[in-house]
């Protein structure tokens, strides 16, 4: 019954006077687009590959910018900010220093740096995790109620900052073909990650004028405090070093931990350097006494200031932790009523400033006891003699042999520090620019998904049409035939020819005529086995 109820399912279209009536069976168009289909699928699989191909070609002709993804993972990243606690800009990767580099490790004359610098782009990237906090955060907000307004304002106060970038050098601009765009660009980040090192984190405290140069110019006693000041340089930023580590660290270029540099600094201070001193008072070596003795002069003078500055600091300080007022905390509730103070960030910071101005003003007072002992010490002897100054001279260019080795020492421990245990994921290239013919393929194949999709909606939209153009047309001569053959005699016959019924019919009856034949082949067989 339903496939007979499907068989006479008919589409009337009437004309708007209702003159004329176009009957078409849904059966006629599925026919139709039966008919069709072979040719469609061609139709729409060369459409296809020419789109392709079409995209490929224009993909391979032009000049898509070079593009890497790069990300950032160090303690304030999340909140802007780079190592040094300052904005963090993610243009610093196209500092000229960098570009400057790269081009000089590739061999590409350095007159391309502006070129290079003013292709390079970049994009942030926000993770889908974020991206659905801060949806939330938003849908909370506009959905608070007036009572709970205050508290979707404080979870809304979040603000994300991104750690991917994605990287793009349009080299075709900045007058390049793709295999040089590439290695121009994954050079580039390479460098920055030296950069980053040298810029953020380590041995800037040790400054570029630890190695005691040209001493020679100075006299003695003057050589000895350039070598001091070094060490002390030293030791504190190794001090510093030891107190950040939480991982006994132990380098495995150099083999030292930081307190081992640290001891090692400490003996060349207080053994190598105070034996060459106290010769050098004992014997008044000096290359001119009256300077050396108006150079102790002014610097116990400079001392004395810097003490009285200390001292003035450390008061001022003491006053403003005196005066400071931490943060408090009401817990109110049943049987509840009680104040705490919370951290503060400004009275730590307060703390931490008493403690560095009461260090100096202890070494400032030790360092004019100890030129005043020298500046009596010198004005009590005679001159020196050669054999003296010949051994004093050997023994501070040993000095400056072991100085020299311990900062080297101190550089390299840190250095490998920081690259592999605190900043060993500070910077990372995620995927670096690829030059390889499957990423101009798939570059091409994203570029072409969009023609390909117009293209074969297209096709299908004109396939719909032309099967039911076709079957509007066949059933239209049809039933043209039929009224043709019935002629016009009797006008009250109201029974209309169905043409396609009566095939529907036939078919079915040789459907059902070859089943038959099908079964009767089975029971045949079925009788020879047996």
């Amino acid at each position: 019954m339903a496939k007979n109820n499907e068989r006479n399912l008919n589409v009337t279209i009437k004309n708007q006077d209702d003159k004329d009536e176009v009957i078409i069976s849904v059966s006629s168009i599925m026919k139709q687009l039966k008919r069709f289909l072979a040719l469609w699928l061609v139709i729409a699989i060369m459409a296809g590959i020419i789109a392709f191909v079409f995209s490929a070609i224009k993909t391979f002709s032009r000049k898509n910018p070079a593009r890497a993804l790069v990300s950032f993972s160090y303690s304030g990243i999340e909140k802007g900010l780079d190592p040094a606690g300052r904005k963090f800009d993610i243009n610093s990767i196209k500092d000229p220093l960098v570009i400057e580099r790269a081009l000089t490790q590739l061999g590409i004359d350095l007159k391309y740096i502006e070129n290079v610098r003013a292709n390079i782009s970049f994009d942030s990237k926000i993770p889908e995790d974020a991206y659905e906090r801060l949806t939330t955060y938003k849908n909370i907000m506009e959905n608070a109620s007036s009572g709970n307004l205050a508290a979707a304002q404080a979870m809304l106060d979040v603000t994300y900052y991104p750690t991917q970038f994605a990287a793009y050098f349009d080299f075709g601009a900045a007058g390049f073909d793709r295999t040089e765009g590439v290695d121009i660009l994954n050079t580039i980040l390479k460098c920055y990650s030296d950069v980053f090192y040298e810029q953020y984190g380590y041995n800037e405290a040790l400054g570029a004028a630890v190695k005691v140069q040209g001493y020679e110019d100075y006299d003695y006693a003057q050589q000895l405090d350039l070598f001091r000041t070094s060490l002390r340089t030293v030791r504190n930023y190794l001090s510093s070093l030891s107190n950040d580590d939480t991982t006994a660290f132990r380098s495995s270029i150099t083999g030292y931990t930081f307190k081992d540099l640290s001891e090692y600094a400490k003996t060349v201070y207080s053994i190598d350097l105070d034996r060459i001193s106290s010769y050098i008072s004992v014997n008044n070596v000096t290359k001119d006494k009256d300077a050396t003795i108006a150079y102790y002069d002014y610097r116990i003078e400079n001392l004395n200031r810097d003490k009285d500055e200390y001292a003035d600091r450390i008061v001022s300080i003491n006053d403003s932790i005196a005066l400071y007022k931490k943060d408090e905390i009401t817990f109110f509730g049943e049987n509840i009523d009680k104040q705490s103070t919370v951290h503060s960030d400004q009275y730590d910071a307060l703390f931490k400033q008493k403690s560095t101005a009461e260090a100096n003003l202890a070494q400032t007072k030790q360092d004019i006891k100890f030129f005043e002992s020298r500046r009596e010490a010198l004005k009590n002897n005679k001159n020196s003699s050669k054999a003296n100054i010949d051994k004093v001279e050997a023994d501070i260019k040993r000095l400056n042999d072991k100085v020299s080795q311990i900062v080297d020492l101190t550089q390299k421990t840190a250095d490998d520090y920081y690259e592999n245990v605190q900043f060993a994921h500070a910077y990372n290239i995620l995927v670096p620019a690829s030059k390889s013919i499957a990423a101009g393929i798939s570059e091409a194949i994203k570029d072409s998904v969009k023609l390909i999709i117009i293209i074969e909606a297209l096709i299908f939209m004109i396939y719909i049409g032309i099967a039911f153009v076709s079957a509007l047309t066949k059933d239209n001569k049809k039933r043209g035939k039929a009224a043709a053959a019935s002629g016009n005699d009797d006008d009250d016959d109201d029974e209309e020819l169905d043409l396609d019924e009566i095939a529907d019919a036939v078919e079915e009856e040789a459907e059902k005529a070859e089943k038959s034949a099908q079964n009767s082949q089975k029971n045949v067989k079925k009788n020879r086995k047996k």
